[in-house]
């Protein structure tokens, strides 16, 4: 009898298991054996022990992985740098994970033909080195980028690959970008052509980021070309390396032959004041003025100006910001001596100016608009009217090639000269200039609204019902070609000038405020509820800055003296700030810096805000009383708690945006010129006087009351009447209500 002889299954496996000696089962074919060996880039364990001479490099990359996971101050495997939590997972994937199988992977890298036991030891310790010098960048980084990070270990793993494969200039052509770049700092030390052509072409697309990094490739070959790129972008730079005590840098730039860069380095050597020269760049490049008759233009201050003037009229390319800061800060020079002879006669108070032709004039109140009195730019404003004959307006305008015309406009509607300067205009020109005016504000990147903000803020000075009515006009027909150019930006500005048009002309009330403000889609703009002032424990919290000039000392005397009266008020001084505490009626504090002599007052300042910081106080209300030169340091102080903010100084374009950058529901109170105590205090006075009672801050209810107060005070009435308050500042509401709308900063 025949045994039928069948395979056994035996639990758990997965295979028949045959008796020994017995052939396999039919149709059974044998199993060839697997000899296919994996690729070591796969491997993700060791396939052979680490070299003992590796053992340092690798414990140097262990520490940097523990530093970058103590980033955030917790070692749990996991970097917590932004409130993104998905972009968090994946840097802490990227830096501690991959980073981490980065060494398995250099370890495990086959040995390419070609290199010895020797080279191949070498490559693999430059290879860590790299890895070792990506973690510290980014531990030694005060605010790193997770994008950028996250997409340099990414390059750092092909990079090595490419590189041990003898393929980098290949990898460095299909990756010609910033993570090559830098991780490409030691993976290509000992490959010089494949280095040159990444800075090259780097140099070439991003002259300006490459050149601030001129030190790691001064003295190669190819520094010269970046060089030359970025000097038609950045002369100003190229010159301060053309005079740096870093003699490798300065040989760089001494050595490039390019006739720009020959041109700034003559004017580095030679210019008996070089930094004002340099303004002039296009004249000695073009061969026009020698630097003798450039350093005999900038000798004289009249000359000087005037040249900058020329420059900027002629629009030359080259130089450009040089010419155009320094042309601002000649102006002030004009705007502040006649501000300091406001109580001198005429024909010595604008002495200063009496060389200076209509355009030169121009530009002193356009450029001045920060800091100009309003007696200074009366005066400046006739002489140009009276210089300019037989000249109309719009022909002035044209050799200016209209810069900055809306800034003029808005300034003159608001010094109530408007109408003054179209009246030498032909009626036909008149209503060509306006439209301009209004026409073309929806050019520019989405966030570019400073022509915008001049005509919101000129809607508000216009007093000429006929203009009032044609540039209403105008604003329609340009929202309808908006809408028809399918211009998101368009239609959301001339939809706002629209509403702060009609707004505007009903804002003298609260009802009508309210409706202005419903229109507009914004909270009141009229005034600020008591609750949004207070903190949770009912207390109202103010930060003065004060500065170290007389000025500043002059007007902290004066701030004091209104909280004298002890039965209301307590005052507590320290070395650098004083605490103003409310006795009487709800509870308001001020805190304010002592005016310490520079550069203690900024110090002061400081010390004043950590303080507060630390105690966890965040004033609702912040005021600053200076020159608006000052006001730059005071804006950086401000946060998204602040919801009233007294400049005291000029509330121009720049400043109202930085503002709104940092507190976007502040309401500002502003001045079209430098604030004055006078009228500073009286404000502050009348606001505080509402929040001791517990009422809210209505502008016009306070606005009415001071121009019954400024009415018995002549001699600061005009002043006062140069104070914007907030349901009357166009350009800020303007601003707040874009942004509300767009969805932008």
């Amino acid at each position: 009898m025949m045994l039928l002889l069948c395979p056994v299954l035996i639990y758990g496996q997965q295979k028949p298991v045959v008796p020994h000696g017995f052939p396999p089962p039919l149709n059974q074919p044998k199993k060839k054996k697997d000899t296919t060996k994996p690729s070591p880039y796969l491997a993700d364990t060791l396939l052979h022990s680490i070299p003992f001479n590796h053992f340092y490099i690798h414990d140097k990359i262990d520490k940097e992985l523990k530093k970058a996971d103590m980033w955030d101050g917790v070692a749990d495997s996991a970097i917590h740098i932004s409130t993104d939590s998905l972009l968090s997972t994946q840097l802490s994937d990227a830096l501690l994970k991959d980073v981490a199988k980065l060494k398995v992977f250099i370890e495990n890298m086959p040995i390419a033909s070609g290199r010895d036991s020797i080279m191949e030891n070498q490559h693999k310790i430059r290879c860590l080195t790299a890895v070792w010098e990506m973690l510290r960048s980014f531990n030694n980084d005060p605010k790193p980028d997770a994008v950028y990070y996250i997409n340099l270990v990414a390059n750092m793993r092909g990079m090595i690959k490419a590189s041990n494969e003898n393929k980098l200039m290949e990898f460095a052509k299909v990756n010609t970008n910033i993570y090559t770049l830098d991780n490409g700092k030691v993976l290509m030390d000992n490959q010089p052509e494949v280095r040159a052509y990444i800075y090259t072409e780097i140099g070439a697309k991003y002259p300006t980021m490459m050149i601030k990094r001129l030190g790691e490739y001064a003295t190669d070959t190819f520094a010269s070309a970046i060089i030359s790129a970025d000097a038609r972008i950045e002369p100003e730079l190229i010159f301060n390396y053309a005079t740096s005590t870093n003699y490798v840098i300065r040989g760089a730039i001494h050595r490039t032959k390019d006739p720009l860069v020959h041109a700034i380095v003559k004017i580095a050597d030679g210019s008996k004041s070089p930094l004002k020269s340099l303004s002039f760049l296009g004249d000695i490049y073009s061969g026009r003025k020698s630097i003798a008759a450039i350093d005999s233009i900038t000798r004289n201050a009249d000359m000087y100006y005037k040249n900058l003037v020329r420059l900027k009229i002629e629009d030359d390319s080259i130089a450009r910001y040089s010419y155009t800061r320094d042309l601002s800060y000649r102006t002030l020079q004009y705007v502040r001596k006649m501000n300091e002879l406001h109580e001198a006669k005429d024909d010595v108070r604008f002495k200063c100016i009496d060389s200076l032709q209509p355009a030169e004039l121009y530009y002193l109140i356009v450029y001045g608009q920060d800091e100009i009195y309003t007696s200074s730019y009366i005066g400046t404003f006739k002489r140009l009217l009276e210089r300019m004959k037989p000249m109309k307006g719009d022909k002035l305008l044209d050799t200016l090639n209209y810069d900055h015309f809306r800034t003029f406009i808005r300034m003159s509607a608001g010094y109530n000269t408007l109408s003054s300067f179209l009246a030498t205009i032909d009626d036909t020109a008149r209503a060509t200039l306006m439209n301009k005016f209004i026409s073309g504000l929806q050019k520019g990147k989405a966030e570019e609204l400073e022509d915008a903000v001049d005509v919101a803020d000129a809607f508000g000075s216009i007093k000429d019902s006929a203009l009032s009515v044609f540039l209403e006009s105008k604003v329609k027909e340009n929202y309808e070609l908006s809408y028809k150019m399918k211009s998101k930006k368009g239609m959301i500005i001339y939809s706002l000038l629209s509403r702060l048009f009609e707004g505007n002309k009903i804002t003298d009330n609260d009802t009508g405020a309210t409706v202005a403000s419903e229109r507009l889609h914004l909270p009141p703009i009229n005034r600020v509820l008591n609750k949004d002032l207070v903190n949770d424990s009912g207390i109202i919290y103010q930060q003065v800055f004060f500065f170290g000039d007389d000025d500043g000392e002059k007007s902290y005397r004066s701030f004091l003296s209104g909280y004298k009266d002890e039965k209301k008020w307590r005052i507590d001084t320290t070395q650098y700030w004083t605490a103003i505490s409310s006795i009487a009626g709800k509870k308001v504090v001020l805190y304010a810096n002592r005016p310490l002599q520079a550069p203690d007052d900024e110090d002061a300042q400081n010390r004043l805000t950590k303080y507060l910081e630390d105690s966890g106080i965040h004033p609702s209300i912040v005021i600053h009383r200076g020159h608006s030169y000052h006001l730059p340091l005071t804006l950086t102080k401000l946060n998204n708690k602040v919801k009233i903010v007294i400049l005291g100084s000029c509330g121009g374009y720049h400043n109202l945006a930085i503002v709104l950058d940092h507190a976007p529901d502040a309401h500002i109170v502003s001045s079209k010129q430098t604030g004055t105590m006078g009228v500073n205090d009286p404000i502050i006075n009348a606001m505080n006087k509402r929040l001791l009672d517990g009422s809210d801050v209505n502008w016009i209810d306070i606005w009415n009351e001071l121009d019954t107060y400024f009415a018995t005070k002549p001699e600061f009435k005009e002043k006062f009447a140069d104070y914007v308050p907030p349901y009357k500042n166009l350009g800020a509401i303007f601003i707040k209500a874009y942004r509300k709308i767009s969805g932008g900063k």
